[in-house]
């Protein structure tokens, strides 16, 4: 925020003027914000509320056009939840960079007063207005570029507005919120249809937006690969917040994941072959991005199950001269049933018995594997050779893993899952309290799912509680969990 609200060259100058003053010291922030009011001769009093006031602050950003006076009317509004101590807060200066995206993707001349106008707005009231002049169409508003300020921002901007910035706007950051705001919403709904027994549906404009983001040859591999990552299940169930059912949110994931393959799989197997190389491995950044984005691609296509993806999945494992092109393979092996993932799972436990640490990865992988066969999987796995109880990073590989991040299995509509982590817990309870009690964190979130997991998951919760014997780790953690809300 300091840079963007000083400006590069005074930010460069505020921090060559700490190192002079405090090199050597042990500094306050009241001393390393005094050298930028310092060097730029601004008074940054206010912004030092940002370190005594507690709470992220609401921003509401509502532009509207008017065509008749071509002018775009922002009014810009900011608030701060009362906290214990603090009942009422002060504004704070929130630095929010900005821009104006016309229809064919670029920035609009942004004019107040008849005058060039920066692309920043510092809001240091309860509300402020801007109104730009001389827009001569509907722009679409992409606001607090850069994350250019830590705020929960909300805006009135469409599902049109959005499709526009994920496919043109110039701001990565702002780029790659629109897409997980896109898909984010259309999780939802699907969640909602796939609930009441209807299909899922598509969005056709999202799509076009990560094909704009595949074909902008400008983007780094490493972002096009993020951009391309749809929000999680834990990010959906986050949304959605109470009656959660993991099903449906993996159902509706899996749908767009596929439908991203099925609609994008021209331009992706184009960067799949673009982006092989047999040069040597390097850790360098571009080469990760590289990597990371080619593997993206190559979980997409197989997201479709087509016969050609498995295939490829697995001669990617086949001939992977790096420990992540051969994970990254495998694991996108391991969300299909088919013969290509018995092969590489056997194949890998086998190449790699020898070293603990792989192991680990190779157990992990297979207990969030989303398949109703997965527990029967995970306990068989517990008599594998390479597993043992009295191991914790076994434990926390395979059964941790399981627990921790394999939604559908551990919150099983049967409650199997939350029996077998039970009895798990129960059972490390005697060996190890502190990884027992780790585990047993699994279950922090049961009273947000729907009605039948929730009875089941508390069952197993109190069947833990009334243990003759509990560590006061585990007792800690169980007591939490069950304790009135």
């Amino acid at each position: 925020m300091l840079r963007v609200l000083l400006g590069r060259e005074a930010f460069r100058k505020g921090m060559d003027l700490y190192f002079h003053r405090h090199d050597g010291e042990a500094a306050t922030i009241e001393q390393f914000v005094r050298c930028f009011a310092d060097v730029s001769g601004r008074d940054l009093s206010q912004f030092m509320r940002w370190y005594s006031q507690a709470g992220t602050p609401d921003v509401m950003a509502d532009g509207q056009y008017d065509a008749a006076a071509k002018t775009y009317r922002l009014q810009l509004s900011q608030s701060l939840a009362p906290t214990p101590g603090q009942p009422v807060k002060q504004p704070m200066v929130i630095p929010l960079k900005l821009g104006l995206v016309g229809a064919d993707g670029k920035d609009l001349p942004l004019t107040v007063g008849g005058k060039a106008a920066g692309d920043v707005i510092t809001l240091t009231e309860p509300s402020q207005t801007v109104v730009y002049e001389g827009i001569t169409e509907r722009p679409v508003l992409s606001i607090n570029r850069e994350f250019s300020a830590p705020v929960k921002l909300t805006t009135n901007l469409s599902a049109d507005d959005l499709r526009r910035l994920a496919a043109f706007d110039s701001d990565e950051f702002n780029r790659w919120q629109a897409v997980q705001t896109l898909a984010t919403r259309l999780l939802l709904r699907n969640v909602s249809l796939l609930r009441t027994g209807q299909p899922p549906v598509s969005d056709e404009g999202l799509i076009a937006a990560l094909g704009a983001i595949l074909s902008d040859t400008r983007l780094e591999p490493a972002f096009v690969a993020l951009s391309l990552a749809m929000p999680t299940e834990a990010d959906i169930a986050r949304e959605v917040g109470r009656d959660v059912d993991p099903d449906a949110n993996f159902k509706a994931r899996a749908h767009l994941r596929s439908a991203i393959g099925n609609a994008l799989s021209a331009p992706l197997a184009a960067i799949y072959d673009r982006l092989a190389s047999a040069a040597p491995y390097s850790p360098d950044a571009a080469s990760a991005g590289s990597r990371a984005l080619r593997n993206t691609a190559l979980d997409l296509l197989a997201a479709t199950g087509e016969p050609s993806a498995i295939a490829s999945a697995l001669t990617q494992y086949r001939q992977a001269n790096n420990m992540t092109d051969r994970m990254a393979a495998l694991a996108t092996l391991s969300l299909h049933d088919r013969p290509e993932r018995a092969e590489a799972l056997a194949d890998f436990g086998k190449r790699y018995e020898g070293d603990p640490l792989i192991i680990d990865k190779w157990l992990g992988l297979q207990a969030m594997i989303p398949e109703a066969g997965t527990l029967d999987r995970v306990r068989a796995l517990t008599a594998h050779p390479a597993f043992s109880m009295n191991n914790p990073n076994r434990v926390r590989a395979l059964i941790g893993s399981f627990a921790h991040g394999n939604a559908t299995q551990f919150n099983r509509a049967d409650g199997a899952g939350y029996d077998f982590v039970a009895e798990a817990v129960l059972t490390l309870d005697t060996k190890n309290p502190q990884v027992a009690a780790r585990l047993a964190t699994a279950f922090r979130s049961w009273r947000a799912l729907e009605g039948g997991r929730r009875a089941k998951a508390e069952a197993a919760l109190r069947r833990i509680a009334t243990a003759s014997t509990l560590s006061a780790d585990v007792s800690d953690i169980i007591n939490r969990a069950l304790a009135p809300v």
